[in-house]
């Protein structure tokens, strides 16, 4: 006896919780080939599963490393939706460019929160680490994005954020951007010029949906 839908999508929403990425995978493939609306498997199991993993975390029931597992197995049922997403109407909640700032080359917590943003619904362009002041107004005029978000993890490369931040202005940049990692604070991030600090992943896709006035 086949599941009815809102179970079949609690079982993806039980697996991304239980950190089963191949399980996952293999849940939302099916769903696409039963026909399954693609907005539906996406806001109320992968979505609504990571909407759970960041409440937990503020709560202090998870931390990074179950983070990491829970993003990596939403992360499996993306790469199924991805493309056909991609091809269908179905909309983002937003465009963010991440990327770790100049002669910075630590990732861990950039990925975490891009792959937070992607169970957020976001379309998130991943410039990767060690990225200059250009690259960053590169990615603005070629992608136009809704939100920018910067990381530092060193105190010796924190000062590459204003000057990134200087760059967007200058070039006009008319939307959001988001400063964070470990070094960083709130204090910091008024000084430079941010629109808003993010101290992890969780608040980082909480931030991005107020921006975009997204309930």
């Amino acid at each position: 006896m086949m599941l009815d839908l809102d179970d079949r999508l609690d079982r993806i929403y039980e697996n991304i919780l239980d950190y089963e990425a191949k399980q996952v995978a293999e849940l939302v493939k099916s769903e696409v080939e039963a026909g399954t609306d693609l907005k539906i498997i996406l806001d109320d199991a992968l979505i609504a599963a990571m909407d759970e993993v960041g409440d937990l975390f503020a709560e202090g029931e998870l931390f990074v490393p179950e983070m990491l597992m829970a993003a990596n197995a939403m992360k499996a049922g993306m790469e199924i939706l991805r493309p056909l997403l991609s091809e269908s109407d179905v909309p983002s909640a937003g465009k963010v460019v991440i990327g770790t700032v100049h002669r910075d080359i630590h990732d861990i917590g950039k990925n975490l929160v891009g792959m937070m943003l992607e169970g957020g619904g976001f379309e998130v362009i991943d410039l990767g680490v060690n990225v200059a002041p250009a690259e960053f107004v590169e990615a603005a005029a070629k992608h136009s994005p809704d939100i920018i978000g910067m990381s530092a993890l060193l105190t010796t490369t924190m000062p590459n954020m204003p000057k990134t931040i200087d760059a967007l202005h200058k070039a006009d940049f008319k939307g959001k951007i988001i400063v964070g990692g470990a070094p960083v604070t709130l204090e910091f991030a008024e000084t430079i010029g941010s629109d808003s600090y993010a101290p992890d992943a969780s608040v980082a896709v909480s931030l991005a949906r107020e921006m975009l006035g997204i309930d």
